[in-house]
């Protein structure tokens, strides 16, 4: 879908809504379904509505007043109150936060957003080898369940985790139950093909592997990303990061295709994230046009229940519905 598309529908909808004010008959469901979202383009509610349970498994709080950062990068009106409005926008009920890049290893923000939210939330930590045991065991009580290892990007975040690190770390949690989350560039997962199928714990690629364009599933990345899914313990993020969207909605084709295939690989390891507040993205996309992406990855209602539901009560250990 292009900008200008998004654009017609945005002018189409609100004309209509404008006729039916000067008429007096403005439903009161369309008036509730326009939801501002900090961080966030667009009003409308998704076409998707979320089945019971829904979880985005990937976003990012950020609270630079109650939790400084460590380093740039913070993003503004990313607190747990406006990821609310998000929630409310979407219809997803839990959800997955992901240790921001700024905070480097400090998971205080991360802690303090999943007690807020309660049992509906989960976290992923950033630590390096130097955690002890006994901080692994209190980030595990305070709803950690995977660390998250980002291997590309910013070169600021180099000082937080390496590639050698994620091995030994792999090992240490997993009598926890947690998994690594992998975020790295395509070149990145092929490079480093032979410390994946050392890892003893389960493993989740970010944002699809990043697979560039216009290789899609022929990428080797894909690959081997679908061969460690065939060993029954990798997992994939279907997700539209900064770095597999850069071309913005023109993109959208192309991970269309991506996602398509990993859900056609193995659609029980598969999971959705948002990537709320989208961090390091000028121009924030539209979160109802990437929920109904959803729609095109998985065209069977029963396969998004999986990716919604099932899928992340397995990986992240929330009761079954």
């Amino acid at each position: 879908m292009s900008d200008n598309t998004i654009g017609r529908r945005t002018f189409i909808k609100g004309a209509g809504l404008a006729t039916l004010g000067a008429a007096g008959m403005v439903p009161g469901q369309f008036a509730e379904a326009q939801e501002t979202v900090p961080n966030s383009l667009g009003t409308e509610r998704p076409k998707l509505k979320a089945p019971a349970h829904a979880c985005d498994c990937h976003q990012h709080i950020y609270d630079a007043a109650r939790f400084p950062p460590q380093q740039s990068g913070i993003e503004p009106n990313a607190t747990v109150p406006d990821y609310r409005l998000l929630q409310k926008r979407i219809g997803t009920t839990r959800n997955i936060i992901t240790t921001p890049r700024p905070y480097l290893t400090d998971n205080r923000v991360t802690l303090d957003a999943i007690s807020q939210f309660g049992a509906n939330a989960r976290g992923i930590a950033v630590v390096n080898p130097s955690v002890t045991d006994e901080e692994l065991k209190a980030l595990d009580r305070g709803g950690i369940r995977g660390l998250r290892f980002s291997l590309s990007g910013n070169p600021a975040t180099a000082a937080a985790v390496t590639v050698d690190m994620v091995e030994p770390l792999s090992k240490r949690v997993n009598d926890l139950g947690w998994h690594v989350k992998i975020s790295a560039a395509a070149d990145v997962i092929v490079a480093n093909e032979e410390v994946w199928n050392r890892l003893p714990s389960r493993i989740l690629f970010d944002h699809m592997g990043r697979i560039p364009p216009p290789a899609g599933a022929n990428h080797p990345a894909f690959k081997i990303i679908h061969r460690l899914i065939d060993k029954g313990r990798t997992w994939v993020l279907l997700s539209v990061g900064f770095d597999n969207s850069k071309e913005g909605t023109a993109a959208y084709p192309y991970l269309v295709q991506v996602g398509q295939a990993y859900v056609q690989a193995a659609p029980e390891r598969a999971i959705w994230g948002s990537n709320w507040p989208h961090p390091n993205e000028v121009n924030k996309p539209d979160d109802a046009v990437l929920f109904d992406l959803l729609t095109q990855w998985a065209p069977q209602k029963s396969t998004r229940q999986r990716i919604l539901v099932e899928n992340p009560e397995e990986l992240y250990g929330f009761p079954k519905s």
